[in-house]
């Protein structure tokens, strides 16, 4: 990076990562695009499609053993809604067949590696320590053992912000889920991370979601989905989340620099 030929850098990995790509440039009048972490959070609203919810916040807490840059990390659901949504969870969670990526009856792989499902593991033990309570019981995935990277979906309830699971990245199949009373509650609960990619608000009311989305912390708001990418979209974070952005007009202007004319002619 301290190449003269090197004029904009784009990183994707841990916030120590981009700090390193910060420190390196800092000699240079260059900047760099950073992606470096997020604990993305849902929040399902009272007024919420139960169903619709359900199967698409366990996709998206899930999908490739949660270990997806917008994954769905934590989850705040209305106290209306809690109970049926954390069954229908679990429910759905527990068809999930973990095992080798190779065979087709699969649809939940290994973790990239045993480091990585040990750190998944020891978050799910601290907050049980704490008083939450996993909801998912291991054994009904046989292919889970400790010391591989293979790893059983786990659903954890009674958890709060002094947990690890729900303020430090996972990048795991592990998702904590929350009761709220109020719009007000959970924003206040989605805010409450060092991180700021994305968050998803699951409702009927546009309007609503509009209003709240103005107060997310994210880079990213959707509605009635998650985990998803749009080229057309910026692909952007805040706090540690790091800066920059890239797809979307937004993105290309980072890789481009501006070059006026101004040219006069006699007469």
């Amino acid at each position: 990076m301290a190449d003269p030929r090197v004029d904009y850098v784009n990183f994707t990995g841990s916030v120590k990562g981009g700090h390193a790509v910060q420190k390196a440039i800092s000699n240079k009048f260059i900047v760099a695009g950073l992606e470096l972490g997020g604990k993305d959070p849902a929040y399902v609203r009272e007024d919420a499609d139960l169903a619709h919810a359900v199967e698409n916040l366990v996709d998206g807490a899930f999908f490739n053993s949660g270990q997806c840059c917008c994954g769905i990390e934590r989850i705040y659901v209305h106290e209306k809604l809690y109970r049926p949504f954390v069954e229908g969870f679990v429910d759905l969670t527990n068809k999930y067949r973990l095992g080798n990526p190779t065979d087709p009856d699969t649809n939940l792989g290994p973790m990239v590696r045993t480091a990585a499902a040990d750190f998944v593991r020891g978050q799910i033990a601290e907050a049980v320590k704490k008083g939450a309570k996993a909801l998912v019981d291991e054994k009904h995935f046989k292919t889970s053992k400790a010391g591989t990277p293979y790893l059983a979906p786990q659903v954890l309830v009674d958890v709060d912000h002094s947990m690890s699971v729900m303020m430090e990245e996972s990048f795991g199949p592990v998702v904590g889920i929350m009761k709220v009373k109020s719009d007000a509650e959970a924003l206040k609960l989605m805010n409450d991370s060092p991180y700021g990619l994305t968050a998803c608000l699951w409702t009927k009311d546009i309007n609503a979601a509009e209003t709240i989305g103005r107060e997310i912390e994210t880079g990213t708001v959707f509605m009635n989905r998650c985990d998803y990418l749009d080229p057309g979209l910026a692909w952007t974070g805040v706090k540690d989340t790091g800066r920059g952005a890239s797809l979307s007009v937004i993105g290309f202007e980072s890789l481009t620099r501006p070059k006026s004319y101004h040219l006069k002619t006699k007469g």
